[in-house]
């Protein structure tokens, strides 16, 4: 089986990668059948003459390979029939901007295993860059605090060698008194908590956040059940909740009258309530000036999010009272970075994180007969041409005359 580290093709360019030249030799050393050839690349984390470094060869044409591994969108042209590919495809929520790429996979007989796709039995995510975003969105909730209030210059991740690096500068600031609410428990929100925890902000219990004034700053973690509330009063069903939310509604604003700061590291799904509305943010006990919405679900759950801002212009401001975009420090408006490529700017660390998660949980597949389902479960097209069963619903999606 060869596998092919491919060359990132969209714009703006993305330096990550499946595999660093060392995660690479550590696949051959432990699956004796597994070949790798690495795709030139004039824009990746790891250059070409690492690869060749580690013993692998670096060629222009990759197409001999069976497996084509890459991060970011494959441009149409560039996809070669009749191979299974590796990438976060952004078409399983019917993506409109895709729909072209979808279709010419199906066209050229690819079989395309999405990152986003690849779960265990209980349709828990294996790979990803969660933890990588969240701790480059907390950074930069914190470097946008500093510029907006004046208080202290950091710089851009993207210039720093690692995430050693990164914290390194947090040991430079010294924060004002703050309130701050992080949400969500997954990988998101682990990356943001690194980042509080590093600069030794004291987490509180829900209950003294709500209800106590502080001399330091200080943060609170909650969880869905702790900002949705059922509507008749009755007890909070997570189960319920995950399944069909129509019977609850947001209980967010308790936090929102009491915080600073707040950091998204939750995940939204479909129908959920939205965590506060514009009308919300209008009124004169919302206290949130500063919004790092990591999540960045745009024209969602958070309504100063209505577009994603970039690595190059990260902070925009949102006025509520007139529902429009402003300068990210004017009076009165509430600071949003809503990035939403953030792994890109810790591209080795994130590039090796992903690595290690995908030597474990995916390239086993290849080589045991798919014994967990891995591979079935993440197949979104097959090799002559069809959905799989799973993605089956996108067949209105992939129909639509262009």
């Amino acid at each position: 089986m060869t596998f092919a580290i491919i060359k990132e093709r969209k714009n703006p360019p993305d330096r990550r990668v499946v595999f660093s030249p060392k995660e690479c030799q550590e696949v051959i050393t432990k699956f004796p059948d597994a070949k790798i050839i690495v795709e030139a690349s004039d824009v990746r984390i790891f250059n070409d003459d690492a690869y060749r470094d580690a013993g692998f060869e670096v060629m222009e044409d990759v197409s001999v390979a069976d497996v084509m591994l890459g991060v970011k969108e494959v441009p149409v042209d560039a996809l070669i029939q009749n191979k299974k590919y590796f990438f976060f495809s952004h078409t399983i929520k019917k993506q409109p901007y895709n729909r072209k790429l979808l279709k010419a996979m199906l066209n050229k007989n690819i079989e395309m295993f999405d990152h986003e796709t690849i779960v265990n039995a209980d349709k828990h995510r294996l790979i990803g860059f969660g933890y990588y975003a969240g701790l480059v969105g907390a950074y930069n909730g914190f470097r946008g605090l500093g510029l907006r209030d004046k208080l202290f210059t950091l710089p851009k991740v993207e210039t720093l060698p690692d995430l050693n690096a990164t914290k390194a500068e947090l040991d430079k600031i010294s924060l004002p008194n703050l309130k701050i609410i992080l949400s969500g428990t997954g990988k998101v929100a682990r990356g943001a908590k690194e980042i509080l925890d590093h600069l030794k902000i004291r987490e509180v219990t829900d209950a003294e956040y709500l209800s106590k004034e502080f001399t330091e700053p200080v943060y609170c973690q909650i969880d869905v059940s702790e900002y949705n509330k059922r509507k008749d009063g009755g007890e909070f069903d997570k189960r319920e909740f995950y399944e069909d939310p129509k019977d609850y509604e947001s209980d967010f604003m308790k936090y929102a009258k009491v915080s600073d700061v707040f950091f998204t590291g939750h995940f939204y799904g479909n129908g959920a309530p939205y965590l506060f509305t514009k009308e919300d943010a209008k009124r004169p006990d919302f206290k949130i000036n500063l919004v790092a919405d990591i999540s960045c679900d745009v024209d969602g759950p958070i309504p100063c999010t209505f577009r994603a801002s970039t690595i190059a212009d990260p902070f925009y401001g949102y006025d509520p009272k007139t529902e429009s975009e402003t300068a990210f420090n004017a009076p009165g408006a509430i600071t949003v970075m809503a990035v939403d490529n953030l792994p890109c700017e810790l591209p080795k660390d994130a590039s090796e994180g992903f690595g290690y998660m995908f030597i474990e949980n995916v390239i086993p597949a290849f080589f045991n007969g798919d014994l967990d389902g891995i591979l079935q479960r993440a197949r979104i097209t097959t090799e002559d041409g069809k959905l799989t069963p799973r993605f089956a619903y996108l067949k209105d999606y992939v129909e639509i005359a262009d």
